[in-house]
């Protein structure tokens, strides 16, 4: 029998989608997925032979720090550095995607019944994380400060988990105003924020907002290469306030020693050598062009009285169905008309909406977006 805390995780619906829709013929929506079109795939070749050329080669194929490749921590701190984020190598601990950075924050601050603040709705891995570890989840609204103190002083949380750029499920951005109401509260009230910053660099419209850790010792900012390198890779970072940075170095330990030592080197080697911003222009092109493409198609194919956002970047569309909907059940019929999407609920610490969906643009051209919306609007009239 699984563990008390894994029986009330529940399964990943996105992934759970995943492992269902690899019929050709299916244009899906559902993952949160960079273009594998777009791939660096030349550079990244370059760079693997780079960490297995010459006399660093055979260092790269064994054991290797807890913190992480020395060259990868000062190039990516020198990356978050010209972003606003000053930031030093020794602030920042390696991990195998962002995805595990949150697995070691929960280990390092939370125990069984410790309170976790959440945005409603959130992104669906860290609900999935935090109650693994056995904490209590309660939502807040970040687009109202007032609202976000009285749940600080009600119910005294650890911590605060925000997307606060393009978020993922709905590409909301958080104004510089709010990012700074919400770090003068969690220092007021001792709460940590966790600042998860995978979408940051792909912003299709508007000026770069500061990170919130840039203003406070109270912010543990993740970052990742998965949504602008590689994901298969799984190479994230977290920049440890001091406080903390020892006990998330054992809990990064006891997780998994360290993260692999060639894909770090081979990270640090594109780093160095390839030219990301260029790389990273012609990403924000596609998806630009992706993101209008999906925007233009909702007037045309949802029900009068739909409600979408609209993102400054990122990977998501978040689409609210009019009356009472149910996309979990729109979801076979979607399928059986070759498209797919992710029903809105799995989304939500408690409370959820069940007329929402996310819908990704990202792993879709244009011409396979407008196919698919088109084969969405039918499934979601035919009922």
């Amino acid at each position: 029998m699984p563990s008390q805390r894994l029986a009330a995780v529940a399964s990943s619906p996105v992934r759970d989608l995943l492992a269902l829709i690899n019929r050709p013929e299916i244009i899906s929506f559902a993952g949160g997925l960079p273009a594998p079109e777009l791939f660096d795939v030349p550079a990244w070749r370059a760079a693997f032979d780079t960490a297995l050329s010459g006399p660093a080669a055979r260092r790269h194929l064994q054991y290797a720090p807890t913190e992480g490749d020395a060259r990868l921590r000062e190039l990516v701190a020198a990356r978050m550095t010209g972003r606003a984020l000053p930031t030093g190598a020794d602030q920042l601990l390696i991990t195998t995607g962002s995805q595990q950075a949150l697995a070691l924050v929960a280990a390092a601050l939370l125990d069984p019944g410790a309170v976790v603040a959440v945005e409603q709705p959130t992104y669906l891995a860290a609900l999935q994380c935090f109650s693994m570890a056995g904490a209590r989840l309660v939502p807040i609204t970040p687009d109202d400060p007032d609202s976000v103190a009285d749940v600080f002083a009600r119910e005294r949380p650890e911590l605060l988990y925000l997307v606060p750029t393009f978020a993922n499920p709905t590409g909301r951005t958080l104004d510089a105003g709010r990012r700074a109401a919400l770090v003068a509260l969690a220092e007021r009230h001792g709460v940590w924020i966790v600042e998860d910053d995978p979408y940051g660099e792909l912003r299709y419209r508007g000026a770069h907002l500061t990170p919130m850790a840039a203003g406070s010792d109270r912010v543990i900012h993740l970052g990742s290469l998965s949504k602008i390198g590689a994901p298969g890779l799984r190479l994230g970072w977290l920049r440890t306030p001091a406080a903390l940075r020892a006990a998330l170095i054992v809990a990064k330990q006891a997780a998994d020693l360290h993260t692999s030592t060639i894909d770090q080197a081979a990270a640090a080697a594109y780093l160095a050598t390839a030219d990301l911003d260029a790389h990273l222009a012609r990403l924000r092109a596609a998806y630009r062009e992706r993101r209008d493409t999906m925007l233009g198609m909702l007037p045309r194919i949802m029900p009068a009285g739909t409600r979408w956002t609209d993102p400054d970047g990122g990977m998501f569309v978040w689409v609210r169905l009019p009356g009472p909907a149910d996309t979990a059940a729109i979801l076979p019929r979607a399928l059986d008309h070759d498209v797919a999407f992710v029903p809105g609920a799995p989304f939500y610490a408690t409370d959820p909406d069940p007329a929402t969906l996310r819908l990704s643009f990202s792993s879709s051209t244009p011409a396979e977006i407008t196919a698919g919306m088109r084969r969405l609007g039918a499934a979601v009239t035919a009922g």
